[in-house]
């Protein structure tokens, strides 16, 4: 929070220098300084710059840290900037050319030996997989990952290493077995002190629950996950937070709560350009909508989800299709 605080006090002076250091750093006749200046400032408030900075404007950040490490031959950095290029563009919606980017940059760490930067690549590339519904592809980079962070001690990693086959499991039908890898990242999530890492694990456990049918617990959860994602300024968290309180709602019958939920989630989803949420909470509020006798408003809203999900190319969008097809044929009758 103290760091997040200083950065919220400097933030122009922050984006005057990263204004500055990218006009002069990608010039022909660069400055050594001010290509190295340009190539640090992606990564050198990283976890502070996932949080404060539209996915858009960070993308432009690290296009030009790219160009300059690649003029300075800089083959650390350059492989740093792919896959946090492949991030930006994961968290958009576009997981293909995360792929594109996270195995361009696997391979230069490969050739380097960065064996940090390896492992975060591996685990980058599980997230685009499962993002593109084949959760079995993405659980074996996540275990390649798990293997990695573990040799180098990299604990943060272990963490996002647990969290995420975790994700996948519950896409395989497997809660339970979700469960499992959700409380050993949030063991260490909350043994390193890494807040984001404690509230998406939190989160987590809270959808675990819910599949296994216990809504109030999974309520518990969520209300955690939402209570730090507005302390750190978790912005995605936040809305992820808010869609599933609405879902866990939602199981218990309280359809005008879950609307309001689901509302308050796209409202965000829409500010940070988070396409999966929309797709997601769009969706959740034409079903709600239909339970509520609100045929209309249901099928406008399946139409706008099936619209966001055709864009990110989500392995959902046939789900949707369906219903909305079944809708319009029973609103046509």
């Amino acid at each position: 929070m103290h760091g997040l605080t200083l950065f919220d006090l400097e933030r122009a002076n922050i984006d005057t220098g990263q204004t500055w250091a990218a006009s002069v750093g990608q010039t022909g006749n660069l400055s050594n300084e001010a290509a190295q200046l340009c190539s640090d400032y992606p990564d050198a408030g990283a976890y502070m710059l996932d949080l404060r900075l539209h996915p858009r404007e960070r993308i432009l950040w690290i296009e030009a840290a790219l160009t300059a490490a690649r003029k300075m031959k800089d083959r650390l950095a350059e492989g740093l900037h792919l896959g946090n290029l492949g991030s930006a563009y994961n968290v958009i919606g576009e997981p293909r050319k995360a792929i594109e980017y996270y195995k361009q940059a696997l391979a230069i760490d490969h050739e380097i030996g960065d064996r940090h930067g390896e492992g975060a690549d591996l685990g980058n590339l599980g997230l685009a997989y499962a993002n593109l519904g084949e959760p079995r592809k993405a659980i074996e980079f996540y275990e390649q990952a798990l293997v990695i962070d573990h040799e180098i001690g990299d604990r943060l990693g272990e963490g996002v290493d647990l969290n995420n086959p975790g994700l996948a499991y519950t896409d395989l039908g497997e809660p339970r077995k979700a469960t499992e890898y959700y409380e050993q990242a949030l063991m260490i999530d909350r043994e390193i002190g890494y807040r984001r890492g404690e509230g998406n694990a939190l989160g987590n456990l809270g959808t675990a629950y819910a599949d296994v049918g216990e809504p109030h617990k999974a309520i518990e959860f969520y209300e955690q996950h939402l209570k730090i994602a507005r302390e750190i300024g978790d912005r995605r968290g936040e809305g992820n937070a808010l869609g599933n309180l609405g879902s866990a709602y939602y199981k218990l019958g309280n359809t005008r709560r879950a609307i309001e939920y689901y509302e308050q989630a796209l409202v965000i989803d829409r500010e940070i350009c988070f396409r999966r949420g929309q797709g997601l909470n769009l969706w959740n509020m034409a079903l709600a909508l239909d339970r509520l006798g609100e045929r209309e408003k249901a099928i406008t809203h399946a139409e706008a989800a099936l619209k966001v999900r055709e864009q990110i190319a989500s392995p959902i969008a046939e789900k949707v299709r369906q219903k909305l097809a079944e809708w319009r044929s029973s609103a046509d009758g």
